[in-house]
Order: structure tokens, then sequence, then C-alpha cells
């Protein structure tokens, strides 16, 4: 069966957003062009590797003799998005896997998640070695360098805003209270 891909070339908008409560929260990456939404959910964890991996592409690219790309070293203010995801926010599916790649002909970062394959679906007990079934489907958006410094700076910034962190332990203080393992004695 071919890969559905839900591809935005040039989107209107891309971020990551969150549902629910810190300590609750469901991770989006939700990509927009015109009315056409698509909304994958995707660890908190994922969520500021991939900002982190974004930054690291941008500042390797500023690095490089004359900077060619015209890479932002910040974010543009002109591009900063702090609205909430759009609605309805439908999963598409829960992201597993993410590629993160840079296209010297558009000058543009792409984004390609692709759903959790679950190794029961593909496994053959006959040949463990066999090659597995493509995903059904993929997300795969490209955006601009200075997008994509929005886009890292609002998803450190959605993972930053959580649960507050005991100074002690390290670990989050929930909103029902927080036994410290440092107090704990363990």
């Amino acid at each position: 069966m071919p890969t559905i891909v839900h591809e935005f070339d040039w989107p209107d908008r891309v971020v990551i957003g969150t549902i629910g409560r810190p300590g609750e929260r469901t991770f989006y990456l939700q990509a927009r062009t015109g009315n056409r939404i698509v909304s994958t959910s995707l660890e908190k964890e994922q969520s500021a590797l991939l900002a982190e991996k974004i930054d690291e592409i941008l500042d390797e690219l500023m690095v490089n003799e004359g900077n060619a790309f015209s890479v932002p070293s910040s974010t543009p203010v002109e591009l900063i998005d702090e609205a909430p995801l759009d609605q309805p926010v439908d999963e598409q599916f829960r992201t597993g896997a993410i590629g993160l790649g840079w296209d010297p002909t558009t000058a543009q970062v792409v984004i390609e998640a692709y759903p959790v394959l679950d190794p029961e679906d593909d496994a053959d007990p006959e040949n463990p070695f066999a090659e597995t079934e493509s995903p059904s489907e993929m997300l795969l958006v490209r955006i601009p360098v200075g997008t994509a410094r929005a886009f890292a700076k609002r998803a450190r910034e959605i993972v930053a805003s959580g649960r507050p962190v005991c100074p002690l332990c390290g670990m989050p203080i929930d909103a029902g209270g927080h036994v410290c393992a440092a107090l704990d004695g363990s």
C-alpha cells in the first residue's frame, strides 16, 4: 500500500502546541495551509529534540562562508507565533520517528514525521530480517529559515512551560503535591 503523504511545502503555519494541563499535556506538531490542518501527536522529549536539532542545522548554516541562505541568528519578531493550536485538533497519527533535513535548492528545513509502527504488524516469524512495510502515512513539512527559527523558539517555550521543577531533586512538582526524592533519604 502506498504511503499517504500530508505535504506542506510553504505552510501558512507550523507549530508545536499542547492540549491539557501541565503534567497531563498532549503535544502536537501541527501544520496548516488555508483550511487544511494536519496534527500529529508526539512526546515532549521529541518536541524538545526537534527544536534543538533545528537550531543546530540553522547555526551550522550561519557559520558557512558568507551565510548564503541569510539564516537569522534569532527569531524574527514578525514570525513569533504565540496563538493556540488551530481547531479542531484531530490527531492524524501518533509520531514515532522524525526525520529532519535541509533542502539547499529551496533554502528550507524539512521535517518528516512518521507514525509509531507496531512491530507485531510487520513481524514475519519465518524471516525476522524481511523488509517491513512502509508506514501508511507521513507528514512532510518544508519551512524557510526564519519560520524554522520561530518554530524552534516556540517549541522550546512550550516544553519549558510545563510543571515547575523541584529545586532539590529536579523532578516535576504535580499540582496535587510532590514527594521529594532528595528528602526521602533514598
